[in-house]
């Protein structure tokens, strides 16, 4: 680790730049939606009220307003992961009851660096280190399910309450689902070869960082998730911009309203073995709750998506018996069809 005047040079300078960077980012936030209105009516000549009007308004104001969300909760999202690796999650998962763990487990699944490809060393890990089985996939179930990119585009879009009822129905679904799993008693379902690994315990520098690192691993954290999901944006956007523009208002009500019952368990259903990413859909779900559909049904589709995805699932295959699989996907489609209705009730 660096020390003395060179070192406190170099994070004055870190500072002076995030400071400039959180400034550029406030104005271009501020004068967004006069300027891309100026854009679309002024300089294009488009006429207010018109569908295409309408829809390139809509189209060139919230790409880059998406865009800027993303990247600022991404930025700041990775700061609070870098004090949380996958070892520091294990080690504080270790010897923790049924209940509390299930919840302490749900909340370190949406700080927690995670992908489908390291669900099987992850979920091995955990149950090398004795913990629950049911906590483990509260662990397991909140670390998609809550996608941060999906919070971002819910803030952007609905307001920071529909935001943190995301957030809340995700953390109810994982906590709730992971203490049904464990009092099923299903630990005969997970493969045998499981049992008998020992991975042994990985190094953990999340506490050795300095603030550079992690301020360097944030922007690398924003720069590789936006150059990976802009494209679905803008397409997205574009799909979400011609039905804001074109289709009629409640036109969707009566196949996705709230009068429409079976409305939630058909999205669910049609969700599950899809597989999308959060950035390209929630646009969509967005125009589409416009027109008509209601948010219960809306946010249920988007959870089945991409919190049940079946590359995740397959992965998993590799270490539950098809019986835990069938469970895990049907506790947790359950609990999302709930959700669904509940939002359906309340909003």
């Amino acid at each position: 680790m660096n020390s003395g005047p060179w070192a406190v040079n170099k994070t004055t300078q870190t500072i002076s730049k995030l400071l400039i960077a959180a400034i550029v980012w406030y104005i271009a936030y501020t004068i967004l939606q006069p300027f891309t209105e100026f854009l679309a009516f002024d300089v294009l000549r488009l006429a207010r009220g018109s569908h295409l009007g309408e829809s390139v308004a809509f189209f060139l104001y919230d790409v880059p307003k998406i865009l800027l969300l993303l990247s600022a909760m991404i930025f700041l999202i990775t700061i609070v992961r870098t004090f949380f690796s996958a070892e520091r999650t294990r080690r504080l998962l270790g010897g923790r009851r049924v209940g509390i763990g299930n919840v302490l487990a749900a909340m370190l699944g949406i700080v927690t660096p995670f992908c489908s490809c390291s669900a099987v060393p992850l979920f091995i890990g955990f149950v090398e280190s004795g913990i629950p089985l049911g906590v483990t996939f509260s662990f397991l179930i909140a670390a998609p399910v809550i996608n941060e990119v999906a919070f971002v585009l819910l803030f952007g879009l609905f307001g920071w309450k529909i935001a943190a009822l995301y957030v809340a129905s995700g953390l109810t679904i994982a906590i709730i689902a992971g203490i049904i799993i464990g009092q099923l008693h299903l630990e005969r379902y997970v493969e045998d070869f499981v049992w008998q690994m020992q991975v042994g315990a990985a190094q953990d520098d999340s506490l050795k960082l300095t603030w550079e690192e992690r301020i360097t691993r944030a922007w690398e954290a924003v720069r590789d998730i936006v150059k990976k999901v802009w494209l679905y944006v803008v397409i997205g956007i574009a799909v979400g911009a011609g039905i804001h523009g074109y289709v009629p208002t409640d036109a969707l009500a009566e196949v996705m309203g709230k009068s429409a019952w079976w409305s939630v368990p058909i999205a669910v259903l049609i969700g599950v073995p899809l597989y999308s990413n959060a950035a390209g859909m929630i646009p969509i779900v967005s125009a589409l709750i416009e027109k008509g559909a209601s948010l219960g049904t809306a946010l249920a589709f988007m959870m089945a998506v991409i919190g049940l995805s079946l590359p995740e699932t397959i992965i998993l295959r590799r270490v539950l018996k098809p019986q835990l699989i069938v469970v895990f996907v049907g506790v947790v489609a359950l609990a999302i069809i709930l959700t669904g209705y509940l939002f359906n009730l309340v909003i």
